[in-house]
C-alpha cells in the first residue's frame, strides 16, 4: 500500500476536509493515475451526505476522472506511463455474467463502483477521485483525446456516457427529431450530442432566460415547457426525448409528444415515483425508458466520438479548497453546468 491525499467526508454532516488515504500497490494488470481533474457530480452530494442510504465513511467522492498514467503492471499491454486516461463510474466487475460478456459491465450483479463499494483488495470500500492518485485494473482505465480540454473531459466520465448511451441504443441519426427535458448538467450534454449526431434538437425548460444558451450549445428550437400552446405544437411530433430533470413533473405531458412508437428515456432521478397515464402509452405505442451509464466499451466509443467532433462538458474549474461551497451551489443549480476540481490545488494540502 501507499498513502496518497484525498479530500473525505466523515459523517453525513461533515465538510468534505483534507485527508490522507490508503491506496493498494500496483498488481500485474493495474494502472497508476495520476489524476489532473476530477468532476463533481451531483450523486457525490447525494452520497457524502447519505441522502439514498448506505454510505460508508469515512467517504472520498468523484467518478469522474482525468489524468495521467505514471505506472504500469507487468501484464499491462494497453497502456504505458505517460499516457492520457480516465475512470468512470466503475472500476470491477466479474467479467464472466452475461451482462459482462456483452460489454454492458453497469449492469453487472458484482460490479465495484468507483467508491464506497466493497474493496477486495484493502478490505473497506473503494475510494473515488478527490484524490492525488488511483489504481485501477487497466480493463476498466479509457483513453483520452488528446485535443480536447482536459478539465473539460471529465464530467464526460459520467453526464457525458449517461446522455450518449441512450441516445445511440435508440438510434438517433440525422433527421430525426430529439428533445431535451432540463438544461443542466446532463442536458447541456444531451443537447451537444443529439446536435453532432444529427438529429433537430430541442431544449424544454421551464426559464426562458436558457433561451440563448440553449441555442449556443446547439438547440435548434426552446420550448418554455410551462406555456402550453408552445407544447401542443410539438404533439405527437417527437422520435426521442431524453428527460433529464430529477424533480418531480408531469411525464405525460412529455408522453404525448412523441409520434408513433416514440420513446422518452430517462437518466434523471426524481425521488418520488412519476404518475404515468397508460393511455399516453397506449395510444401511440410510445415507450418509456431508463437509462443510467454505459459499458466500458461504449465509453470508449463516446470520448472517441468526443474527440472526432470536439466535444465537451461546460465547466467551471476550483480549487479542491472550495469543494464545499461548491456543493452549495449545486444545490441551487448555480452552476453552467458542471463543476470540475483542478487536483493541483491538493498539492498545497
Amino acid at each position: 500500500m501507499y498513502n496518497a491525499k484525498a479530500y473525505s467526508a466523515v459523517s453525513a454532516t461533515a465538510p468534505l476536509a483534507s485527508d490522507t488515504i490508503a491506496r493498494r500497490d500496483l498488481t500485474e494488470h493495474d494502472v497508476q493515475i495520476e489524476i489532473l481533474f476530477c468532476g463533481i457530480c451531483h450523486s457525490d452530494l447525494h452520497m457524502v451526505r447519505n441522502e439514498w442510504g448506505g454510505t460508508v465513511y469515512p467517504i472520498v467522492p468523484g467518478h469522474e476522472m482525468v489524468g495521467r498514467i505514471t505506472q504500469v503492471g507487468s501484464a499491462v499491454t494497453k497502456y504505458k506511463p505517460g499516457d492520457l486516461a480516465g475512470v468512470g463510474c466503475l472500476v470491477d466487475s466479474d467479467g464472466t455474467c452475461p451482462q459482462c460478456k456483452a460489454n454492458l459491465e453497469q449492469f453487472c450483479p458484482n460490479l465495484t463502483l468507483t467508491y464506497n463499494s466493497p474493496d477486495k483488495h484493502l478490505g473497506g470500500v473503494t475510494y473515488g477521485g478527490y484524490s492525488d492518485s488511483i489504481v485501477v485494473d487497466e480493463r476498466f482505465v479509457l483513453r483520452v483525446p488528446d485535443n480536447l480540454d482536459l478539465a473539460g473531459v471529465a464530467p464526460l466520465l459520467c453526464a457525458g456516457i449517461t446522455t450518449y448511451s441512450p441516445l445511440r441504443h435508440w438510434g438517433i441519426t440525422e433527421g430525426k427529431k430529439v428533445g431535451v427535458v432540463g438544461l443542466g448538467g446532463l442536458g447541456h450534454m444531451g443537447v451537444k450530442f443529439a446536435r453532432a449526431f444529427g438529429a433537430h434538437v430541442v431544449v424544454f425548460t421551464t426559464s426562458p432566460d436558457k433561451t440563448e444558451d440553449a441555442l449556443r450549445l446547439g438547440a435548434d428550437e426552446v420550448v418554455v415547457s410551462r406555456n402550453a400552446d408552445e407544447m401542443q405544437k410539438h404533439a405527437g411530433s417527437f422520435d426521442f426525448i431524453l428527460d433529464t430533470v430529477s424533480a418531480k413533473h408531469d411525464i405525460n405531458t412529455y408522453l404525448n409528444l412523441l409520434c408513433v412508437d416514440g420513446n422518452i428515456t430517462l437518466v434523471g432521478a426524481p425521488e418520488k415515483p412519476l404518475d404515468v397515464s397508460a393511455f399516453s402509452l397506449i395510444m401511440g405505442r410510445r415507450n418509456l425508458s431508463g437509462s443510467n451509464i454505459g459499458g466500458i466499451a461504449e465509453t470508449q466509443e463516446m470520448l472517441d466520438f468526443c474527440g472526432e467532433h470536439n466535444i465537451t462538458a461546460d465547466v467551471e474549474v476550483i480549487p479542491i479548497q472550495k469543494v464545499n461551497e461548491a456543493y452549495e451551489r449545486l444545490l441551487k443549480s448555480d452552476v453552467k453546468y458542471r463543476f470540475c476540481i483542478d487536483m493541483a490545488s491538493l498539492k498545497s494540502e
